[in-house]
């Protein structure tokens, strides 16, 4: 078997053929009259008239030589056979085909349309001309790339050679462009704001810092899809806002996790988390139908159907059940020592009461089929979120539950200033103990909140939703995820 090298050496050669023939190897131009799908469809009509056309594509196959020629080319849009003989495309060009054309290359060709003795929709070629010579073979069509890492790397081959692969990033545009209608037809307005922030806000997380030349100043890359942007929007009189944008934290990669991805928030005026909910159910039904065409999954060996019966768990109860602690009233050294006995943990260092609650609760969650929501977490877990109405301890927050993940969040906003202020100072003071995690207080948000702000439920989902749905680790529905530059 020749390397790589030498294939790309005996390809080079041919280059060279082509432009000693006065051909260019890389036109500007393509006289390409029809999509391949469109010559698929339209096959009958086509045959039936007898009319020329040029067809254009990607060679996936060559098969025969000598007199008589089948290619099968792919443009993106179908696939489509080619057949190339001497009696009617001539022995010169016959001829400078087969010696200057590999599998890889993009030409189009020119015929009329017939079917073969086993049916096969094919076009007979009176002419053909090089649209973009290929210096580098496609990999083997079973073999292909099996690495992971090279499949990332080289996500064009992987889509190229895999129908799969490209099948989930139709889907993923499809999830985005659901989600995007669903939004305009409640009459919600698009926005964008900013990437580049003063302050993180919106998220508890750790953000990426870079630093600003013009204004020389170092600046945040956001944490949220524009929470706080979005809110003093609502003060500015706008009722119904949504962002789709990507944002960026500094934390671990998982089959769960990345450091820069997509993600939808919205908020809408006069509305609180109950109405969040029903819209949510609403949502997440539509994204199965029309992007899956089913509400029922599986999703790492639970069966979820998101069109049945959406579940309510209550937060401080399930951790009252499960260990006998009450999340409202505890004590780090009571969440230690619990967390240390359940193995969460080894030693104590940099853990605090919310951080330590929040470790109980998701050693619960992946047990969760869903799908349901939580709610009723404590006011320390939240301190963007309006206190219960009912208990002034919890907020009035859900979270979406779905094969033992969180999969969205949604709450009644806070929009009592003081109250916020207050909490941004205790968010503070865990940041200034080390916790780089905790949410910057972010005053100048607090004074538009002075202003006053109507009672609004805001709501965020990311693309790990898709990827749960089409029971993927996130990185593989990513098209290009973030790696390590090759080593030469």
């Amino acid at each position: 078997m020749s390397s790589i090298d030498e294939i790309r050496d005996v390809r080079i050669k041919k280059l060279e053929l082509l432009k000693k023939k006065g051909v260019s190897p890389y036109p500007a131009d393509s006289k390409r009259e029809l999509s391949l799908k469109e010559a698929v469809e339209d096959f009958e009509k086509l045959e039936k008239k007898k009319e020329t056309k040029w067809i254009a594509g990607r060679i996936m196959s060559i098969r025969g030589q000598g007199a008589i020629i089948f290619l099968t080319l792919n443009d993106g849009t179908a696939s489509f056979q080619g057949l190339l003989k001497k009696d009617i495309l001539g022995d010169e060009k016959l001829n400078f085909f087969s010696t200057v054309a590999d599998i890889g290359d993009f030409v189009e060709i020119q015929g009329t349309f017939f079917a073969t003795k086993r049916g096969e929709k094919t076009l007979e070629a009176k002419d053909w001309r090089m649209l973009s010579k290929s210096l580098r073979p496609l990999p083997e069509k079973w073999h292909g790339l099996t690495d992971v890492e090279e499949r990332f790397r080289k996500r064009y081959l992987d889509i190229l050679m895999n129908p799969e692969v490209k099948d989930i990033f139709e889907k993923r545009a499809k999830f985005w462009n659901t989600i995007r209608e669903y939004m305009l037809s409640k009459d919600f307005l698009e926005v964008e704001t900013p990437v580049l922030e003063n302050t993180t806000g919106g998220a508890d997380a750790r953000p990426f810092i870079t630093h600003h030349n013009a204004l020389d100043i170092d600046v945040y890359l956001r944490i949220s899809a524009g929470e706080l942007w979005q809110k003093k929007l609502l003060v500015g009189g706008f009722p119904r806002v949504f962002e789709i944008g990507r944002i960026f934290r500094n934390e671990g990669i998982s089959p769960e996790h990345l450091q820069d991805y997509t993600q939808l928030e919205y908020y809408m005026a006069y509305a609180d988390y109950e109405t969040g909910m029903e819209m949510t159910k609403e949502l997440y039904r539509l994204i199965g139908k029309k992007v899956f065409g089913t509400t029922k999954f599986k999703i790492k060996g639970f069966e979820i159907d998101l069109g049945g019966k959406w579940e309510v768990y209550d937060f401080v109860e399930i951790i009252k059940t499960k260990y006998g602690i009450n999340a409202l009233e505890v004590s780090l050294d009571t969440i230690v020592s619990k967390l240390k006995e359940l193995k969460l943990i080894e030693k104590e260092a940099d853990m605090n009461v919310a951080r330590g609650v929040d470790l109980l609760w998701k050693s619960i969650r992946k047990e969760i089929a869903g799908p349901g929501f939580l709610i009723n977490v404590p006011v320390y877990l939240e301190p963007l979120a309006k206190r219960n109405r009912n208990n002034p301890k919890t907020v009035e927050r859900f979270q979406v539950v779905l094969a033992g993940s969180e999969m969205g969040k949604g709450f009644s906003e806070l929009n009592d200033p003081v109250d916020q202020r207050g909490r941004f100072m205790e968010q503070q003071a865990l940041r200034d103990a080390g916790d780089e995690e905790a949410q910057m207080a972010d005053m100048e948000f607090v004074e538009a909140l002075e202003y006053a702000m109507p009672p609004a439920f805001g709501f965020g989902l990311s693309e790990r939703l898709f990827s749960f749905l089409m029971d993927k680790p996130v990185r593989e529905t990513q098209l290009f995820p973030l790696l390590k530059p090759e080593k030469n």
